[in-house]
């Protein structure tokens, strides 16, 4: 007796409410501990992470605070046809989450946040750089697509060039692209942190 395949799982649709929710269980929270750093109820919490509810754009910006990712995190997919929800990123419908004005802007790269990683597309702009060493519990691997960047883990100072990479495991990190082209980098991060 032959054992028939199993059927392929379907996709789940990925919303506002599964990004938060997923954000809040990679950063280990409770609804109840989430909940009183935002001064909201475990009930209202729990509709919006179900997509009952939907947050105003000053909740929104607790969220963020309370998660340490920038707003725009949580705008910018465009509607995808349902048998590529979840699956598919469309070259226009990526979630842009960099800040303006800082000279790096940054697209994600995976359908949503509840995945174990999350691939993000990074573009530096000449001259852009962070002067300021910024630490996270995370393990990144950086691959450099075009450009030049110069980086610093800890204090080692690295010139990584075109089709160089690199990785961070909880190292602090620093960047500059003091050159005239844009630099392109494409970073897996574990666990998510957009």
């Amino acid at each position: 007796m032959s054992q028939r395949p199993a059927a392929p799982q379907k996709p789940l649709t990925r919303t506002l409410g599964a990004d938060l929710r997923a954000l809040r269980r990679l950063r280990g929270l409770t609804l109840q501990v989430l909940a009183a750093r935002m001064g909201r109820s475990v009930g209202w919490l729990s509709q919006v992470e179900r997509d009952i509810s939907a947050p105003t754009i000053t909740e929104l910006r607790a969220f963020a605070a309370v998660y340490d990712v920038p707003l725009s995190a949580f705008f910018g997919t465009a509607e995808a046809p349902a048998h590529e929800a979840g699956r598919i990123v469309r070259h226009g419908a990526r979630r842009t989450i960099s800040d303006p004005g800082t000279g790096l802007h940054e697209e994600l790269l995976s359908p949503d946040l509840t995945d174990d990683f999350e691939v993000i597309l990074s573009t530096f702009a000449p001259g852009a750089r962070r002067a300021d060493p910024h630490a996270r519990p995370t393990t990144e691997i950086v691959h450099l697509v075009q450009g030049r960047l110069v980086v610093w883990l800890d204090e080692d100072r690295f010139e990584i060039g075109p089709g160089d990479s690199f990785r961070t495991r909880g190292e602090s990190l620093r960047w500059e692209n003091p050159h005239d082209a844009p630099a392109v980098a494409v970073w897996v991060i574990s666990p998510p942190v957009y």
